[in-house]
Order: structure tokens, then sequence, then C-alpha cells
């Protein structure tokens, strides 16, 4: 913070036996490092209430932060579901075209293969309605 050294606190020292006299010295001494304690102890008081604040405040905005984040997944998962293979392919009944009158070996009915129909597991992990 200051940068003081010896020789400066020596000169401080001997200016100050000069100016107030080896009696009152003493006491002038004990007086200034009591204020000077009192102040160092405020001082690091209003620095550990600062420093809980923002620790405080940091650790809502995390929260906060991740409950957003939370609910955007959630709505994510809403629009489009976790499993991309059952909606990205198309189910072959849509894939194959309207049958035409005039082939009607075209006509007969076709097979059509079961769509995957498992059910999707929410990601609240509660149970469906």
């Amino acid at each position: 913070m200051f940068d003081i050294g010896f020789t400066e606190l020596l000169l401080i020292g001997l200016v100050a036996l000069f100016v107030l006299g080896p009696e009152r010295l003493p006491g002038a001494v004990r007086t200034a490092g009591l204020w000077i304690g009192r102040a160092k102890r405020s001082f690091a008081t209003i620095k550990s209430e600062v420093e809980r604040e923002i620790g405080a405040d940091e650790i809502r905005r995390q929260l906060h932060n991740e409950r957003i984040l939370d609910l955007e997944r959630e709505m994510k998962q809403s629009i489009m579901p976790s499993s991309p293979s059952a909606n990205s392919t198309p189910s072959p009944q849509s894939a194959t075209p309207p049958p035409d009158a005039s082939h009607p070996e075209e006509a007969a009915p076709t097979e059509a293969k079961p769509a995957d129909t498992a059910p999707i597991p929410r990601p609240d992990k509660s149970p469906e309605p």
C-alpha cells in the first residue's frame, strides 16, 4: 500500500520525539496504535461484508441462470422430442404414393410396418397422464 521503509519510519520517530518530547511520546504512540488497530478492524469488517454480499449475489445469479437454462431445456424437449429417429424417418405408409386406378396391381393393399410407438420418457420424470 504505502512504500515506507525503515529510514522513513526512523525519520518520523525522530520528528515525533522532538515535537512531542520524551514524556508524551509513549502515550501518543499508544493512541496512534489504537486508532490504527480500529481502522484496520473496521476495514477488515467492511471488506468481509462486501465479499459476502458479492458472493451471495454471485450465487443468486448462478442459481437464476441455471433455472433459466433448465426451463429452456424443458421447452426445447417439449417442442422437439428427444428421439430423432422416430421423427426424422417417414413412416412407410406416408412414403408410398396413393394407389392409382389405372394400375390394378398397385391398388392391392400392402402390409405396412408398424411405427416405433415406444413412449418417450419425460424429462421431469413424472408419470405419463
